[in-house]
């Protein structure tokens, strides 16, 4: 029978055992963390990390304001959430945006349950990140099964 002694040192080596895990775990899921370009470098995404779940924010944009002659009438002027559903944010800035949310570390340097948006047609789809290179992420956007949708290459880059 063991002692109160050794259960307790069982006890703490224990605890400690978990929490430097979760500890390797969190610091090999905060790869993640940091600036990347989208796809033909239209933006630059800062991913960050709240608690234990891992967003992304548009903080730049290659063409940030409107081309002259655009079709809205908004030549000029700072790009919008237009396309969104909800007409409450349609004239919240693009800058600024959350486009990835809820994504949690799974290992092997995936990160999956997350959502992304696309401002481009204002649908939010489940998504799933992984590196398929050194500060190369493979983002894929699809519909209920991976099998239906599409992945995007981001590179790693410095803040703006």
């Amino acid at each position: 029978m063991l002692t109160k002694t050794i259960k307790v040192k069982l006890l703490a080596l224990t605890a400690i055992l978990f929490f430097s895990a979760s500890s390797l775990a969190n610091d090999t899921g905060n790869r993640l963390l940091g600036y990347w370009l989208t796809e033909n470098d239209k933006a630059t995404v800062e991913i960050y990390r709240q608690g234990e779940v891992y967003f992304g924010k548009i903080i730049a944009l290659k063409e940030p304001l409107y081309p002259q002659g655009h079709e809205s009438g908004l030549a000029g002027k700072a790009k919008i959430d237009r396309n969104n559903p909800d007409s409450a944010k349609q004239s919240q800035p693009i800058i600024g945006l959350n486009m990835l949310r809820d994504f949690v570390y799974v290992a092997d340097n995936k990160w999956q349950k997350g959502k992304i948006y696309d401002p481009e047609n204002g649908k939010e789809y489940d998504c799933n990140i992984k590196f398929s290179a050194e500060n190369t992420l493979a983002v894929r956007g699809f519909i209920g099964l991976t099998l239906f949708g599409r992945t995007t290459e981001w590179r790693r880059t410095s803040a703006p």
